[in-house]
């Protein structure tokens, strides 16, 4: 897998910035730094030109959410998810966010971006963000950024000052993997997936706060252009980690992408 290596002062901002021009063309947990839009009035509905459909992205390295348009990817979208194990949601018996490592850990060995001296959230701010600023003396954590949430579809003016204003989201919620079988898991599996960037999209924390550790059938994203791309996601990364679903999560899934 694809691994951004930490070099000298600045780096890792222009190859994310030459990699993102080249990309032109696809759980949640609320944590310390993790939810609202911007407080002067409501954001312009903007969509990020660089945002890739999930089918062309599947490790999650590439930035954003694009939308599943052609009738031939909803096709393929509708493939991916019958494929999809079901069975019904466990207990939530002994879960707690720990049992999945500290957040936002760069040790998480086995996914991409782990070790490369940025935290995970930095990280995904990088993938994701334009117009990046970053702390005096840092090519790592981003205090100023520009936001294109594709749960939204608005633009989000961020800050770090107001942190919360932008949570990263976990597509398939921990406390969801735990009760579909991650509780059964080795450590290091648990912090692989809470640390993927295949499982982690920056959004809009009301947006993110709203669906708390819903599967598809209780929450979709209110932008309805993205969800057959969500659902595709979910499908991704449930595939990846070998978790099942439930069968109203599978059937809730396939209708957004025509089925």
């Amino acid at each position: 897998m694809t691994r951004l290596k930490r070099g000298p002062r600045g780096a890792v901002r222009t190859g994310l910035a030459v990699f993102a021009a080249l990309a032109l063309v696809t759980g949640c947990e609320s944590l310390e730094e993790g939810g609202l839009s911007t407080g002067s009035g409501a954001p312009a509905p903007v969509p990020d030109g660089r945002a890739v459909s999930p089918l062309k992205n599947p490790d999650g390295t590439k930035p954003g959410l694009g939308p599943v348009t052609s009738g031939t990817d909803e096709s393929a979208a509708r493939k991916l998810i019958e494929s999809l194990r079901t069975k019904g949601r466990g207990p939530k018996t002994g879960y707690d966010r720990d049992e999945f490592g500290y957040a936002w850990m760069d040790t998480a060995d086995g996914v991409p971006l782990a070790r490369n001296g940025c935290d995970t959230r930095n990280d995904l701010l990088q993938r994701d963000g334009q117009g990046l600023r970053f702390r005096s003396g840092s090519d790592c954590v981003v205090v100023a950024m520009t936001l294109h949430d594709p749960y939204t579809g608005t633009t989000i003016e961020w800050r770090k000052q107001k942190a919360t204003e932008v949570q990263i989201d976990h597509v398939v919620p921990l406390s969801y993997s735990w009760q579909m079988g991650s509780s059964r898991w080795s450590e290091g599996k648990r912090e692989q997936l809470a640390n993927d960037p295949l499982n982690l999209i920056p959004a809009e924390g009301r947006a993110n706060s709203s669906k708390g550790d819903s599967g598809p059938a209780s929450w979709l994203p209110p932008n309805k252009r993205i969800r057959c791309a969500y659902a595709v996601r979910f499908t991704q990364v449930a595939l990846k980690y070998d978790l099942a679903v439930t069968a109203p999560d599978r059937q809730m899934m396939l209708e957004q992408c025509g089925d």
